[in-house]
């Protein structure tokens, strides 16, 4: 393992080198034989799984259930609603024909010309045009609105360009679809779920993020307004990691999905959708992770402690299994997740460095000198140190380092992330600033030409126009004309 570990590559060297390195070798992903495509394993997904519990609980809690719709959505729904077509055309998958044979030749299997289908199908990239035909046969009056509908699912838009969990073909994720009587509760539901992402990604992933709204250049196809969660990388570079939209009446149109208001009066639905997805995974790894590994937040590790025996013989190995048996029991009891590793075919040093590559928050090392002073080494993966605990308190000490581990962990990426904002009021003095990473805060004339010069130029977007932060109006750095207030410009995954 520590020749493995000489093998994962310097952040400082080559940052995007490293993250892949760090995917595979901390055993979270791998590329399937389909391009694009990957393969989450099983220490990966149990991330995934502690994050999808998670958001689910939060969901619940704002009043949302779960439903399933079909992955496939005909061609023509896709048509339906302009922007939205022209947002995703390119990133489509489409069957179609529905069935197989063998070639005359011998040569294999071929598509059957005979089962060409009449209609073709789009493997759904998202969900709104399948959702919103479907809620036309559930929405006639107010009284059946709201509606608070979650969906987990897969979704597929097609990439040139993979990396795994930040971009690949077929990704997990979760999509809500909300029908409302009125713009100001879609408004206010598109808001409360901007909310609920950013408190999940503070609170849970110990990541930093800034909401605002998205310039028009890079709202969701579709929607009239989208508010993001954006988060700093340790590399300076963005990553989007939420979104929520509001949509208007646009697919309530599209699908003419209309209802009897207490009034009498027939008018379109109003919509939201919002979804986060296996990125994250992704996130938490560039937000916290170092050349020795992982750096996972304790509320989102698969198991929070790890304790490993250190032994000569089996009878020692029966005394500490004893021993860790009433630990393990305590810490179970705190709801404290962990794991006992006695296995015998590695060895305590190869397991150390096993665990601090995964990540573990904590890891507990008992020897035969342990078990005579009732004693037990901690040592905690933020940062990287050990110290002794008496085995009678060590529940209570470990639960309440992991309450530490995860401020310290959050505490570390916000001052990263605040070192890193930075007030440029020159485009000269941009060109420069936007090399070296960061967010940058600048006047922009909300313009999508100036946004795509931007861009041509410097390859920098608008991540955001914050929600809090400085109003005061200014001029463009580009133009000069007119500034209602600076935004947020950085290049991004």
């Amino acid at each position: 393992m520590a020749k493995e570990l000489k093998e994962l590559t310097s952040r400082s060297k080559d940052y995007s080198q490293w993250y892949q390195d760090l995917v595979i070798k901390a055993d979270l992903a791998e590329n399937s034989a389909v391009r694009g495509c990957m393969v989450i394993k099983p220490y990966g997904f149990a991330i995934w799984e502690k994050m999808q519990r998670q958001l689910d609980d939060m969901f619940k809690e704002t009043g949302h259930v779960n439903a399933y719709f079909p992955l496939f959505i005909p061609k023509s729904f896709l048509s339906r609603e302009a922007d939205h077509v022209e947002g995703f055309a390119k990133e489509c998958a489409v069957v179609t024909h529905y069935r197989l044979k063998n070639a005359e030749d011998g040569s294999g299997v071929i598509v059957d010309p005979e089962a060409k289908l009449e209609e073709e199908l789009v493997v759904r990239p998202t969900s709104e045009t399948i959702i919103w035909s479907t809620y036309k046969n559930w929405i006639q009056s107010y009284r059946d609105l709201p509606i608070l509908v979650n969906q987990w699912a897969n979704v597929v838009r097609w990439e040139m360009r993979t990396r795994l969990f930040l971009r690949t073909t077929e990704f997990l994720w979760q999509e809500g679809h909300t029908a409302h009587a009125t713009s100001e509760e879609a408004v206010a539901e598109a808001e409360k779920m901007i909310e609920v992402y950013a408190r999940f990604a503070e609170d849970y992933m110990a990541m930093p993020v800034i909401k605002g709204v998205k310039s028009e250049s890079e709202r969701f196809a579709g929607a009239i307004d989208t508010y993001t969660i954006e988060a700093l990388m340790q590399d300076g570079k963005a990553l989007q990691s939420g979104t929520s939209h509001y949509l208007g009446q646009n697919f309530a149109k599209a699908f003419d999905v209309q209802f009897t208001d207490q009034n009498g009066n027939r008018d379109y639905v109003w919509a939201t959708s919002w979804g986060v997805s296996t990125r994250l995974i992704g996130a938490l790894i560039m937000t916290h992770s170092d050349d020795n590994g992982l750096v996972l937040p304790p509320k989102l590790a698969p198991y929070q402690v790890v304790i490993v025996p250190i032994y000569k013989n089996n009878e020692q190995l029966q005394q500490i299994n004893e021993k860790v048996a009433g630990i393990v029991e305590k810490l179970k009891a705190l709801s404290v997740s962990v794991k006992y590793d006695n296995a015998d075919n590695k060895k305590p040093g190869w397991k150390f460095s096993e665990y601090e590559l995964k990540g573990v928050p904590v890891r507990l090392a008992i020897g035969s000198r342990d078990l005579e002073n009732n004693t037990i080494e901690v040592a905690r993966r933020d940062t990287l140190t050990k110290e002794t605990v008496s085995c009678d308190q060590v529940e209570i000490y470990i639960k309440d380092l992991l309450d530490e581990i995860q401020k310290n962990i959050y505490k570390k990426a916000f001052d990263y992330r605040t070192s890193q904002i930075r007030e440029v009021n020159s485009y000269d003095e941009f060109k420069i600033e936007i090399e070296k990473g960061g967010f940058l805060l600048c006047h922009w004339d909300g313009t999508a030409e100036t946004e795509a010069k931007i861009k041509e130029d410097t390859k920098a977007t608008v991540r955001c126009i914050p929600f809090e932060g400085d109003k005061t109006p200014g001029k463009c750095m580009v133009t000069g004309k007119p500034s209602a207030q600076r935004v947020i410009f950085a290049r991004a995954y």
